[in-house]
């Protein structure tokens, strides 16, 4: 079954270490792309976060923004990073020894203000970080979920043009005999008009070879097979849209050359009914994962 590539799924968790909102937007894109605003004391999930992402989808932008409000009274303590603050006094050494004698290359409160020397981390990270993947695993269930629902309405609207494209193809199929009848008949009036002798076995070599120039036999047969391929590829359990991308290219191949070899109205006004839709297909097909 095919799915949808857009979706948005929203959860939110309580606990002693406080609340925990998780929203997830994934909207078309040509790849998997995902997006991260993580608070500061989650941002070592990234990676893990980025992983289970790419286990449950397979195409659409996706943006992940995670917020973690602390309860009120938590205790919460100062962590100092020495390595940091190591190379970082490692560095004003360098830079005090390169300056004017007397010069300062700053105080003691400038190097804490440093990024990363200093950190705030309250206790019970680890209840947050589990708290955290639980909450995440329920919204990604929840947006692929949605994905999905919307991926059957999807199909529902791919069937339904491809319906009217196979109409479309056995009405110009049906005229065939007719357009063949109206090009010979029109060939010998102008050879009566012109009232000469004609080798008749010469004239039938000619007509075969006009025929054949205007025959679209070939394209209706490749049409009613990308139709049939469209239908499978929608039925089947793996992502779809690429392949449909592909399919959407090859229709509208064939469309346009069943148009430019037309000699007949009626066939011109299908082709262009068959561009419209496959137009339509291609719009619907942008969306599917």
């Amino acid at each position: 079954m095919i799915a949808s590539m857009t979706g948005f799924a929203r959860r939110e968790a309580s606990g002693p270490w406080g609340t925990l909102i998780c929203e997830l937007r994934s909207v078309n894109h040509r790849f998997l792309e995902t997006g991260f605003r993580l608070p500061e004391e989650l941002r070592s999930l990234e990676p893990e976060l980025r992983q289970t992402l790419m286990r449950e989808l397979k195409r659409g932008k996706v943006d992940c923004t995670l917020t973690h409000r602390a309860a009120l009274g938590a205790e919460r303590a100062l962590e100092l990073d020495s390595e940091a603050l190591q190379r970082l006094l490692g560095r004003l050494r360098d830079l005090q020894s390169a300056m004017p004698p007397g010069s300062s290359p700053g105080s003691v409160f400038d190097v804490l203000r440093w990024p990363g020397i200093i950190r705030e981390t309250s206790t019970g990270l680890e209840e947050v970080v589990t708290a955290a993947r639980a909450l995440i695993g329920s919204a990604l269930g929840d947006l692929t979920a949605t994905r999905a629902r919307e991926g059957v309405r999807l199909r529902e609207l791919i069937e339904q043009r491809c319906a009217g494209l196979e109409g479309l193809v056995s009405q110009v199929r049906a005229r065939l005999p007719e357009v063949h009848a109206r090009i010979r008949a029109r060939l010998a009036e102008r050879i009566a008009e012109l009232q000469a002798n004609v080798d008749q076995e010469r004239l039938e070599q000619e007509l075969a070879i006009a025929l054949q120039r205007l025959d679209v036999d070939e394209e209706l047969d490749r049409l009613a097979a990308h139709i049939g391929e469209i239908r499978r590829v929608i039925a089947a359990s793996e992502p779809a849209g690429r392949r449909l991308d592909f399919l959407m290219q090859e229709l509208n191949r064939e469309a346009n050359t069943l148009s430019s070899k037309s000699q007949d109205l009626e066939t011109t006004r299908a082709a262009v009914d068959m561009k419209v839709l496959i137009e339509q297909l291609r719009e619907q097909v942008q969306n599917v994962e």
